[in-house]
This record gives structure tokens, C-alpha cells and sequence, in this order.
């Protein structure tokens, strides 16, 4: 017979590991995150009157952006994953309601998915917009109606 509170304090354990996987993880996050604004803020103090200047400097914002961007999207994900681990979700799949493996998690912590259901969703997701870049070549706007692209 199993003592299930073994399998109840190895649980704890993993998701101890977890948990404390995603706090470093934001952590870092919120670091780097701080560095960004304060290098994005030094190089616009920094910036003369001269046009190429100015215009690699509004490159350098926009990269910056979008680099914060993708961060603040990831800290989004491991408050979820966190809030999940306190309601005692996390590590079930949301879409078949299985087990993720613990390989799975240990690579991307934030995983929502089972292997087998995001690589579904991630077919299925090549395959319409495959279809929507069809469409375009086709000269089809995306509500079905021609669009007239002899302008171009």
C-alpha cells in the first residue's frame, strides 16, 4: 500500500521548486525591466539636435519597447503560473486536463499546456494563418470581399 502522504510531500516539494523557479525568474524580469527604463531614459537625455541621431536613437526606443513588451507579456504569464500554484492548478493542463510533465515545466515553468495539446494548438495555429496568407495572395481582404490593389 501507498502512503499518500508521501506522494502529498513530494507534491509540495515539486512545486516548491516551482514556485521558487518563477519568483527568480520575475525577479530577474523586473531587473532587467528596470535597467531597460533607465538606459532608454539616459540615451533620450543624451540626444543632440542631429536628424541621424534622433533617428537612431527612435530605433533604439523601439527596440527597447518591444523588448520590454515581450518581458512584461512573460511577467504576465508567471503571475498566472504563481496564482496557479496557490490554487493548487499549476501543472494541469488547461485545455485536456492531464498532468504536464515535470520535464516540460522545468524547461518552460509557465507551460499551460501538455506537450501533445500545444503542439495541436500550434499546428492548428500554422494552419489558419497559412490559410489568411492565402488569402492575401489571392487579393482577398480578411471579411471576404476583393480589395482592389492596382494602386500598388
Amino acid at each position: 500500500m501507498v502512503d499518500v502522504r508521501v506522494g502529498e510531500a513530494m507534491r509540495k516539494r515539486e512545486l516548491d521548486k516551482f514556485k521558487k523557479l518563477l519568483l527568480a525568474e520575475k525577479e530577474e524580469i523586473m531587473r532587467h525591466l528596470s535597467e531597460l527604463e533607465g538606459a532608454s531614459e539616459t540615451q533620450l537625455s543624451q540626444t543632440g539636435g542631429d536628424p541621424v541621431d534622433m533617428a537612431s536613437v527612435e530605433i533604439t526606443q523601439a527596440q527597447i519597447q518591444k523588448l520590454g513588451n515581450r518581458e512584461k507579456k512573460l511577467l504576465g504569464k508567471i503571475e498566472y503560473s504563481l496564482r496557479k500554484i496557490e490554487n493548487g492548478d499549476y501543472g494541469v493542463c488547461e485545455r485536456c486536463g492531464e498532468k504536464i510533465s515535470p520535464a516540460r515545466l522545468e524547461a518552460r515553468p509557465v507551460a499551460q499546456y501538455c506537450i501533445d495539446c500545444k503542439t495541436e494548438l500550434e499546428q492548428n495555429e500554422r494552419r489558419y494563418s497559412d490559410h489568411d496568407e492565402e488569402d492575401e495572395d489571392q487579393g482577398w481582404s480578411g471579411e471576404g470581399e476583393r480589395f482592389d490593389d492596382s494602386s500598388s
